[in-house]
């Protein structure tokens, strides 16, 4: 494989977001609001009990859904979390 001149086609550039991240975020925009709020519920639910997953998933999603900036690396765990794993 051939390198492009000083960078590593395997890493991201500075600021480049994560190509999963944008069907990340696709996923998570077709979810229903109400269904939204349900998982706020539980992450905020969870939260209490000192649950770190729940903790950062639910402030994602809080930010998310208040168009507020969200990492990449965030963004992709939460839909990940809120596709495969169990309401935290």
């Amino acid at each position: 494989m051939e390198k492009e001149k000083g960078t590593n086609r395997g890493a991201l550039r500075p600021r480049e977001p994560h190509p999963a991240a944008y069907t990340a975020l696709t996923y998570i925009r077709s979810v229903p609001v109400t269904e939204l709020a349900l998982w706020l519920e539980s992450f905020s639910s969870s939260s209490i009990e000192g649950n770190r997953l729940a903790e950062i998933c639910g402030e994602t999603l809080r930010r998310l859904m208040r168009g507020e900036p969200v990492s990449d690396r965030y963004l992709l765990g939460l839909a990940w979390t809120m596709r495969y794993g169990d309401k935290a």
